[in-house]
């Protein structure tokens, strides 16, 4: 840690931006496989959330990665760096007010675990994106199995790398089983919107 910097404590908290837009701020930690359906659900709950008044923005992996890490590869330092940094952002969303949806393979418990001890107890939901590895290689909307499997993708997560599955999310969307609406009505039912 960098010295002489000093915490400077914020003129408006992040108590007073909740009661003046009327929600709890949190952070909605989307996980699962490639194509499990993370990014679609983290946006279509982002628009029915918009649609109900909610002050709501989806953090999705790919768009990170074209910006504040795109300096970051695929390996498992950078997956975790990958994950430190997008956990700090959803911390600066959680204290500006937000429900903040970030969809993210992020593969590992430990990282995970390591963005919920940035916020309070209740600002962290997990939730667990379900799909079998099987499923989601039939779904492969943009090729990335197929190249994995042929070897152009080294350290794919569910081919080539580990994706350990929590373990207690909050909130499981199988994703198998119900359709992209249903796991966004699950959704609104859960968080009380």
């Amino acid at each position: 840690m960098a010295e002489n910097i000093v915490w400077h404590d914020a003129s408006v908290t992040k108590e007073e931006r909740e009661e003046k837009s009327g929600q709890k701020s949190v952070i909605l930690w989307f996980t699962g496989l490639s194509a499990s359906g993370k990014s679609t659900i983290a946006n279509a709950f982002a628009r029915e959330a918009f649609n109900r008044g909610k002050a709501v923005y989806v953090l999705d992996g790919d768009n990170i990665r074209h910006g504040l890490n795109k300096d970051l590869g695929f390996d498992e330092d950078s997956r975790k760096e990958n994950i430190r940094r997008i956990g700090e952002v959803a911390k600066l969303f959680v204290d500006a007010g937000h429900i903040v949806c970030t969809a993210f393979i992020s593969p590992y418990r430990q990282d995970r675990e390591v963005v919920r001890q940035l916020v309070e107890d209740g600002e962290f939901l997990e939730v667990y994106v379900k799909a079998s590895v099987e499923i989601c290689e039939i779904r492969d909307p943009k090729g990335l199995y197929k190249k994995a499997k042929a070897g152009k993708i080294p350290n794919f997560t569910g081919i080539s790398a580990p994706y350990e599955a929590p373990n207690n999310p909050e909130i499981i969307l199988d994703t198998e089983q119900y359709s992209i609406e249903e796991c966004v009505q699950q959704l609104i039912k859960e968080l009380n919107i």
